[in-house]
This record gives structure tokens, sequence and C-alpha cells, in this order.
């Protein structure tokens, strides 16, 4: 480096407020100021800015301030300091504006298959008993605030819990799918805002409104197909899945503080209503088509199903906030030929 290249600065020692002028160069490996010098590898030196003072922070507290920023990033270029990658790309319109796309590519990509990723990995590694706890807290936040107590007498709530142990019961003897080492049946009044309904929630508590058991109460086949297709929710824990994308970060912190009040308003959105994908729906549609069948149920009144909720959705378009979880996703069309097929 030339030392004959210099430039006037402020020297403040980290001492006193007072500044000190000084003459500032370089040699080879050290800063000159004034009658002190100190270690090129010590300094921390300014990024190149548009406006602003240039300031050189030296070991110990102490800094060098240049006024003339123009000049200092003269004196700085002639000296044989060179910007760093950073810097040359703040300065470049071009390269920030490939930064921005490289940024916004990076989050899409991160939403599109890495948060799936790690979602995936941690529903592997957290255990059923958190899943369940989750389960507890969420319907009993929705107890009083969305679901009442089921107006169906306690004989039929269970003559069905009985239609509905006696399907999964000859499924397991039958070679039917496997089935989650626990899950149980809610009777609930869901209101206006619910409706017919029913969904599962992570643990295994399966959530059936008293509008769905009525709309449907001459085809018992369609209400064990319907539990059955909730069921599949539960073994492949796509309600954890879905809650854990969702929140991310802070659904894993509710699971381990027990703190669940921030899911408590999203939940029924989210499980009551058609946010599942598209593969988690066709997945939880096999399960339900295989175990209906292995338990001896008749798979294909979900026709009747679908029929009876579409007209029961252009009767209250607008009026319902919340759609049935199992009535879309894929189009009903394609689901009514795939609980058909032989």
């Amino acid at each position: 480096m030339d030392n004959s290249l210099r430039i006037e600065a402020d020297w403040f020692d980290g001492r006193s407020a007072r500044a000190r002028p000084v003459e500032v160069w370089l040699d080879s490996a050290t800063l000159h100021f004034g009658d002190q010098t100190a270690p090129l590898r010590s300094l921390t030196w300014p990024e190149r800015q548009r406006h602003g003072q240039r300031q050189v922070l030296l070991p110990g507290g102490g800094l060098l301030s240049f006024a003339d920023a123009e000049a200092f990033d003269a004196w700085a270029l002639a000296s044989g300091r060179r910007d760093s990658a950073v810097v040359q790309w703040q300065q470049s319109w071009r390269l920030a504006v490939l930064s921005l796309v490289l940024l916004v590519a990076s989050l899409l990509a991160g939403y599109r298959w890495g948060l799936p990723w790690a979602v995936d990995r941690a529903v592997d590694v957290l255990p059923r008993s958190a899943e369940h706890r989750l389960g507890e807290h969420l319907l009993s936040g929705l107890d009083g605030e969305w679901l009442k107590p089921s107006g169906l007498s306690a004989d039929k709530q269970q003559v069905w819990r009985q239609r509905w142990a006696m399907a999964v019961n000859k499924a397991r003897a039958h070679g039917g799918p496997a089935v989650p080492e626990r899950f149980e049946i809610h009777f609930r009044d869901g209101g206006k805002a619910l409706g017919p309904n029913a969904f599962a929630l992570p643990g295994g508590d399966i959530v059936i409104t008293d509008k769905l058991l009525e709309l449907l109460a001459d085809e018992p086949d369609a209400v064990l197909t319907v539990l059955a297709h909730e069921l599949g929710h539960v073994e492949h824990r796509h309600g954890l899945r879905l809650m854990l994308r969702a929140g991310a970060i802070g659904v894993v912190a509710s699971v381990v503080v027990g703190d669940f009040s921030t899911l408590l308003a999203a939940a029924p959105a989210l499980l009551a209503s058609n946010a599942y994908s598209r593969d988690n729906e066709r997945e939880a549609d096999l399960y339900a088509r295989t175990l209906a069948r292995a338990g001896g149920v008749d798979a294909s009144r979900m026709a009747v199903f679908f029929e009876r909720i579409a007209k029961k959705n252009e009767a209250t378009v607008g009026n319902n906030p919340v759609a049935i979880a199992i009535s879309s996703h894929p189009a009903d069309e394609e689901r009514v030929r795939f609980f058909s097929k032989p």
C-alpha cells in the first residue's frame, strides 16, 4: 500500500469525548493515525454507503471518524481496500434484485418442501401421549365455544358406539387396515356454525354432530364410513400435521409448555373445515373405504351422504361459516366414484 496516500480524520480514544484531528495512512499491515498505530486485522471497517460519515473502529473502544465519506471511499480504494461481497451486492441494483428473487424463491421452496419435511420429522418423533394431550386441550376449548352437549339420548349414543365398535372389530378380524391404539367418539351439538359435521382431533378424539346423525338417520353405513374417514385422519396423524404446518414453532411450544390458548381460536377453522390437503383427504378416503368394507359396511352409501350435504350447502350458502370437512377436497363426483368402486 502507498503510505503517501493520507487523509484527515477525527480520533476518539474511547476514554474522552474530545476529538483529536489526525492524519491517517496505511502500510501493508498497519493503520497509522497521528503517532498511533493499529494492526489492520484488529480494525472494523465501515461498509460503503451513499451518505453519512465513515468510522473505523479501533481496538480498545476508540474510533476514527471521517467526515467526508466520498473522500474516505476514494482514499480506501486507492490504498488497496476493497468492498466486501455483501457491500458490492448492496451497491448494485441488479444484484439487489437478484438477492430479493433468491430470497423469495428460498422462502417458497421452504414452505413448499422444507416445512412439510420438517413437520413430518417432528410428527415422527412426537409421542402419541403429547398428541393426545393436545387433542384433550382442543376438545376442552371447543366445548362451550363451538360445541354444546349432544341432544342425543344416552341410549342412542350407545347404539352408535356399538355399531362403530362392531365394524372396527370385524375389520380387525378380517385383515382391515391398522387401527390407532386410541380413538373415541364424542357426540356434540355443533349449532349453526358447525351444522352437520364430523372431524378428528389430534390424539384420537372424533367429534360427530347431532345434525349429521339427523341428516343420515336412515343411512347408518354412511355414518360409519364418515367415522372411518375421520379415523383415517387419526391413523395418519393428519390433524397434528395440519396444525404443525399452520402454527409451526408456536404449536411445538404449546405442546412443550402446555399453553394451548393460541391454538383454540384456530382449531375449528382448521379441523372442522376443508383445511386438509387433497392428498390427506384421498389418504383418509382410501383408509375409510378399506376399513368399511373389511368391517361389513357398505361404503357406497357415501353417495347419499354427498348428495344430501350438497343440498344442505345450497340451502345454507353464505350462512354457514364452517363447511363440513369431508364434503370437499377433492370434488364430490370423484369421491362418489371412488367409494362406489367394486
